[in-house]
Order: structure tokens, then C-alpha cells, then sequence
């Protein structure tokens, strides 16, 4: 596999190279990791194991536990809110001609994780009916930060749930693993994507990297680690959403130099 190879493109219909993917996946990666390991120390939820989510509402369902299944039904929708929400706006970005739509929904986590940060604390000591309503943002936070490398990478790459990258790892180390005897006539030869599997262990090793680092630090600074995290999540997307705003200035200079050549 080629250093240049094009998984995805940007949102003007450029290409997307391979090492801006990978850096983008494991540094999600690290950061989902910290939120989901954290948020549990936090709200006692993991919040982006969706599978245990619909699991427990089956469960709580069949035992007649109406109020738990009700709560997890909410986890599961605000999740896929935060998942459509994100979509709309890189769809958004789409339309409007901008490289940065993927930056403008990682700020904007940025910025909800900074309410779940500075409302997080008051909120949990007044819960709800039902669920707490800092499980549901960080919920909704979660579903926002998955999408993103999901749409990049079109559908190669997750980086909050891990069930699915270690399947994906189990496949790549049996193909390398496999003795081929296959001979002439015997069809391919079994041949393990080493770059492919190099990525994938790469963003298991930062996820949990990332949920030490976030057990920690909510262990230690409660909901004030949220401050490191969103600044984080805020850099990252901060470049696309730069490089969109100096080319629109850029542009609109240019129309304002041609208006007074014309005038």
C-alpha cells in the first residue's frame, strides 16, 4: 500500500491522503478513549458501547424494569442524535463548498464538552426522572465523535468502538498467519494488509492510552479534566476551519480587487 493511496476525499471533491487519515484516526481515538473511560468515572456510564446499551434495555425490558429500558433507549437515541447531527453538518459543508466541515463538528464537540465540563457537576447532583442529562450530552458528544473518521473513511475506520477494530485485527493476523501453500491454479495467495493492521493496532493501542489518561484525570480534576480534552478536540479541528476562512478571504479580495479594475 502506497504512501499516496486516496481512501477518501475532501468535501470539494479533492483528495484525502492516506497519513492525514491515520493521524486523524488515532488522535480521535485517544480522545474517545479518555471520554468513554472518564465519562465513566464521571456519570458510571460507558457511553459509547452501544451494543451493552441495547443489550441492558433488552434486558431491563424483559424483567419489566420499564424506567431502566426507557433510560437506555434515550442513551441509544441521543447517541444517534449526535450521529445525524454531525452528518448535517458535514453534509452542510458539502454544499457549501468548504474543506472544513469535519473541523467544524470536532469544535463544535469541543464546545459541548465544555458544557458537560462546566454544567456536569451541578447536573449530577440533580438527576432526572430518568437519565441524568450529562449522560445524555455525553452521549450525543460521543455519536458526534464517532462519525466523523467514519465519514472520512468511509466506513473503514471507527474510533470509539473497539469491537470492531479488533475484529479487523483478528482478520489482518490471520491472513498472516496462514501457511499458503496455495500452488499454481489454486487461486490468490492469502497476503495480510500490513499497513492496514499496523492502523488498526495503532488506534486500539490510543484508545487505551487515551482511557488511562482520562480515568486519571476525572479521578484527580472531577469534571475540570473536560477543560484539557475539548482544548484538544479544538485544535484538531481548528485547521480545516482555518484553511476554509484564509481561502474565503482570499476569494473575496479578489472580487473586491476585480470590482475596482472594473469600476
Amino acid at each position: 500500500m502506497s504512501r499516496r493511496v486516496n481512501i477518501t476525499r475532501l468535501l470539494d471533491r479533492g483528495t484525502f491522503n492516506d497519513r492525514v487519515i491515520h493521524q486523524l484516526g488515532w488522535s480521535m481515538a485517544f480522545s474517545a478513549g479518555a471520554l468513554n473511560a472518564g465519562g465513566f468515572l464521571a456519570v458510571h456510564r460507558y457511553t459509547s458501547h452501544v451494543s451493552g446499551v441495547v443489550s441492558s434495555m433488552a434486558d431491563h425490558f424483559a424483567l419489566g424494569e420499564l424506567r431502566l429500558a426507557l433510560s437506555a433507549l434515550l442513551m441509544l437515541l441521543s447517541f444517534m442524535a449526535g450521529a445525524m447531527h454531525s452528518t448535517w453538518l458535514i453534509i452542510w459543508a458539502r454544499r457549501q463548498r468548504l474543506r472544513g466541515g469535519y473541523g467544524v463538528s470536532i469544535m463544535e464537540e469541543a464546545f459541548l464538552l465544555l458544557l458537560f465540563g462546566l454544567l456536569g457537576a451541578g447536573l449530577s447532583l440533580h438527576k432526572g426522572l430518568l437519565t441524568p442529562p450529562t449522560v445524555l450530552l455525553l452521549c450525543f458528544i460521543m455519536g458526534m465523535h464517532n462519525t466523523v473518521v467514519t465519514k472520512l473513511s468511509r466506513g473503514l475506520l471507527r474510533t470509539t468502538h473497539m469491537t470492531g477494530i479488533a475484529t479487523d485485527i483478528g482478520i489482518e493476523l490471520s491472513k498472516l498467519l496462514y501457511l499458503d501453500r496455495a500452488g499454481p491454479g489454486r487461486g490468490q495467495r492469502v497476503q495480510a494488509n500490513h499497513a492496514k493492521l499496523k492502523l488498526y493496532l495503532l488506534i486500539l493501542v490510543a484508545f487505551f492510552a487515551g482511557g488511562v489518561v482520562g480515568a486519571l484525570g476525572f479521578k484527580h480534576l472531577g469534571y475540570g479534566f473536560s477543560l484539557p480534552l475539548a482544548s484538544g478536540l479544538f485544535l484538531l479541528g481548528l485547521r480545516p476551519v482555518w484553511y476554509d476562512v484564509r481561502l474565503r478571504l482570499r476569494l473575496w479580495q479578489q472580487q473586491g480587487w476585480a470590482v475596482k479594475d472594473n469600476s
